[in-house]
């Protein structure tokens, strides 16, 4: 069974930074693809960043050149660099996997999710 847990949400203000770490268990985690994605209040979900099991990378529009996705497979862990933080960045953060080695597939597991407040 895949779980995903995520850490290192909190409260921060605009302009700072915060790392998300999302620990994979139950699956080969190196030939899955993984992904970030995030709900603020109101809106629907949506993609922020995903990595292929190859190492591809996609952005969303709104946070290219302020976060980063990476993965280690020897720790089957993902994070998120999230650098200048904005306001409009709120929103609860979740973690997800695909059964397939890009996420052009689709997402099949998902965390609960991190909540990231950023505060004007």
């Amino acid at each position: 069974q895949v779980q995903l847990v995520e850490s290192g949400g909190g409260l921060v203000q605009a302009g700072g930074s915060l790392r998300l770490s999302c620990a994979a268990s139950g699956s080969i985690f190196s030939v899955h693809a993984m992904g970030w994605y995030r709900q603020a209040p109101g809106k629907e979900r949506e993609l922020v960043a995903a990595i292929t099991s190859g190492g591809a990378i996609d952005y969303a529009h709104s946070v290219k050149g302020r976060f980063t996705i990476s993965r280690d497979n020897a720790k089957s862990t993902v994070y998120l660099q999230m650098n200048s933080l904005k306001p409009e960045d709120t929103a609860v953060y979740y973690c997800a996997q695909s059964e397939f080695s890009d996420h052009a597939f689709g997402m099949d597991y998902w965390g609960v999710g991190t909540l990231v407040t950023v505060s004007s």
